[in-house]
């Protein structure tokens, strides 16, 4: 491979230090930058000693989580209510790492383990043909310089008046091509023009789609897509006869039966400098500053990735693949240490797109499994991303030499006003009230996956609710339109500029321990009252229940729909602690309706094959520790290219499990999103938008938790206009009265 520049997202350059490594702080902290460089070394003098293996391109290196209960003992979190913490055990600190034989093709995975400071090769394995590691920052890079140089391409792009210079590409995983045989590494390319540096090349899309051989590193298809015409009669219809791709021995363009298609040339920049050359264009100068202040210092403390917040505590990783990992979530309950998830992350999310005509059913990424978040993560910029007193922690992760590329701001730490946390006046005369506010954690990080952005934030209360919140921004995936083309599956967003149609499902995966390691959950459907109106037990009509079941069989009650009709919701429970009061079982309640969505596309489609967890909006499975950790990928470990639903799946683990997923140690698998119907307002840059979850106790608490914050009154606080309201508006104490 060429050489190549670093992705804009890795900032830092890594100087490898020498010494061996040392014993790590704590059991799940991500691998460091020298763990990673001694990794690679130890697979590459193994490969050398013991394969034929000339050439190695590593595309993973990351830790292998200790089993639970061995990490639990050494924090000493007992693994149920009222217990004891077992006796801590010598964890062995472990890594994983694939990686590609360059010359003879194939994928291996090694595991190792690390004794008296050196790092051994436990297992080195080749990966079952069709199974692909994700795709690097680095090959995303070179897609891009393979398209540029391509003959062909370069004399199609200046058949529309676009120069060599002027072609960029956005390399993706190829989604689903069946004409290519398994065994070949791919990457679709869509193509782009740039007239300017820096300008916003999304506003000059090209009407062609490139297939690359990544390690060949050669151009081996272009796909013409058809267009559409407006018939006499008023209807849409496609210009070809089906939607099926053409077979690799035809001429795309000739079976696309359309003329070529000028990109646009009109420019839509979002950079401040390249937008003072529209003339129409002029900044808001009615914007007051608006600072956030923290004169004595943040109320929370870092002990390495180790943080505790007010009552909350818990273990902040980096993942190569989820970006941001949560470990060992506790809260200290009046004294007593009360955990409540093992682990929370983003485990895979798909984004299918919904033109039908080839080749934009390929469109369909799994930013997670096919790229990784973590490798996509920012380097975070003070008073831009995150706004305060910001503490911020590093990412590291492996490029194809073995050296790592470290992300200096990859996660950001701060607290935030929330609102009211809550108030109450007694509204009688002479009476009194008061007001407490309210202050959240934010754990964050925000990626970009070539035209998208994701911001990630995990923010905790103080009234013990946990919170995921998605936001989505960056520029649309676009396409050129013809002239006066109909657009039925998609917005006309700008002149020629097509965005297509689709969706966007995450897969949250929660990993509980509520009380414990050993939870159940419980489905509860709201009903009205079977009674009629006018009948003894319901005259007025007006009742209604809640209808508990407990999910106990895996393969009968592993996967779960969501009901609308029935509010149907659900808890995560331990039948070992019941609360004083109500009776009930301590849990912590799943809100994710304003998240739900269905699939739109068919259940047998290329898609739905590949992504079994979009099928349901909730999977409970019993977990299972192996040789690398836990389950962990509910579309597969190895994402790009597979056609069907991988054996290790969560569509599989359901349907070909057994046993208890009642008072067992379970992972849980939620499926949020949204579906995106482009609007011009969306471009040229997307304003955000907002997907919800949130955790909140039920019956885990004796009373409301946050009855000990105090109402404290804000002496920054001032009144907007100099006083003329300052009666009412005047500082006191307004908050308790």
């Amino acid at each position: 491979m060429a050489p190549s520049a670093s992705p804009a997202t890795a900032t830092t350059v890594y100087t490898p230090v020498t010494t061996k490594s040392t014993k790590f702080k704590h059991p799940l902290d991500p691998l460091t930058p020298d763990e990673i460089n001694a990794v690679s070394l130890a697979i590459r003098l193994y490969t050398t000693a013991n394969t034929p293996i000339k050439a190695v391109r590593f595309i993973t290196c990351t830790l292998v989580p200790p089993p639970k209960r061995a990490v639990l003992a050494a924090l000493g979190i007992p693994l149920t209510p009222g217990a004891q913490p077992e006796a801590p055990t010598p964890i062995v600190r472990k890594a994983e790492s694939d990686f590609l034989d360059v010359v003879n093709g194939g994928t291996f995975n090694a595991i190792l383990s690390l004794e008296d400071g050196t790092w051994n090769v436990d297992t080195c394995e080749l990966v079952a043909e069709g199974s692909e590691p994700q795709i690097s920052p680095e090959e995303l890079a070179f897609c891009e310089h393979v398209v540029r140089r391509d003959a062909t391409v370069q004399a199609l792009a200046r058949e529309v008046g676009v120069e060599p210079h002027q072609i960029y590409a956005d390399g993706w995983a190829i989604g689903y091509d069946d004409r290519f045989p398994k065994h070949t590494r791919l990457q679709q390319a869509f193509v782009f023009a740039r007239y300017s540096e820096h300008e916003n090349l999304y506003a000059h899309p090209l009407d062609f789609v490139v297939v690359i051989d990544s390690l060949a590193e050669k151009v081996i298809q272009i796909d013409f897509p058809p267009t559409y015409k407006r018939a006499k009669d008023g209807s849409v219809e496609l210009g070809v006869s089906s939607t099926e791709p053409c077979p690799l021995s035809e001429d795309s363009f000739t079976e696309s039966k359309r003329e070529r298609i000028p990109p646009p040339v009109k420019s839509f920049d979002f950079l401040p400098d390249l937008l003072q050359a529209d003339p129409t264009h002029k900044p808001r100068d009615d914007i007051k500053p608006l600072h956030v202040l923290q004169p004595e210092g943040v109320s929370f403390k870092m002990d390495g990735n180790v943080l505790e917040w007010q009552k909350w505590k818990m273990h902040i990783g980096f993942s190569h693949r989820e970006g941001i990992a949560l470990s060992t979530i506790t809260y200290n309950d009046d004294g007593e240490i009360r955990p409540i998830m093992y682990r929370l992350s983003l485990a895979e999310m798909v984004v299918p797109y919904g033109a039908p005509e080839f080749p934009h059913p390929r469109k369909f990424a799994f930013d997670s499994g096919e790229y990784g978040m973590g490798t996509m993560a920012n380097e975070l910029s003070l008073g831009c991303d995150c706004l305060g007193q910001i503490h911020y922690l590093p990412g590291a992760y492996v490029t194809h030499s073995g050296t790592p590329f470290i992300i200096k701001n990859a996660i950001c730490i701060h607290e935030e006003d929330a609102g009211v946390l809550w108030k109450h006046t007694d509204y009688r005369p002479g009476g009194r009230h008061q007001t407490v506010r309210s202050r959240r954690l934010v754990v964050s990080m925000v990626c970009t996956l070539a035209n998208y952005e994701y911001i990630w934030n995990y923010h905790f209360y103080q009234d013990g609710n946990i919170e995921i919140e998605i936001r989505l921004t960056g520029i649309l995936q676009v396409y050129v339109a013809a002239q006066d083309e109909p657009n039925p599956y998609g917005t006309t967003i700008a002149p020629s500029i097509n965005a297509h149609n689709h969706q966007h499902l995450f897969s949250v995966r929660v990993d509980p321990m509520v009380d414990g390691l050993y939870n159940s959950v419980v489905e509860s459907d709201i009903v009205p009252l079977s009674a009629p109106t006018g009948s003894k037990e319901n005259f007025a009509g007006n009742g209604f229940v809640v209808k508990d079941k407990v999910l106990k069989s895996q393969v009968q009650d592993g996967a779960r729909d969501f009901d609308w009709a029935r509010e149907r919701r659900w808890r995560i429970t331990n039948k070992a602690r019941t609360h004083e009061s109500s009776g009930k079982d301590a849990s912590y309640a799943i809100m994710m309706k304003g998240g739900v969505l269905p699939l739109m596309a068919h259940t047998d489609s290329w898609v739905a094959r590949r992504a079994s967890f979009a099928h349901k909006t909730l999977w409970v499975v019993r977990d299972k520790e192996g040789a690398d950790g836990s389950r962990m990928w509910p579309s597969g470990k190895y994402v790009p290219q597979t056609r069907e639903e991988p054996e290790d799946s969560v569509g599989r683990w359901v349907k070909d499990g057994n046993g208890s997923i009642e008072n067992e140690d379970i992972v849980l698998y939620l499926t949020v999103g949204t579906t995106h119907i482009p609007r011009p307002e969306d471009w040229p840059v997307m304003p955000v938008e907002h997907v919800n979850l949130m955790f909140k106790p039920n019956n885990f608490f004796t009373k409301n938790p946050s009855m000990d914050v105090p109402g404290t009154n804000d002496p920054m606080s001032k009144p907007a206009f100099n006083g003329a309201n300052g009666a009412n508006g005047s500082n006191g104490a307004c908050c308790s009265h």
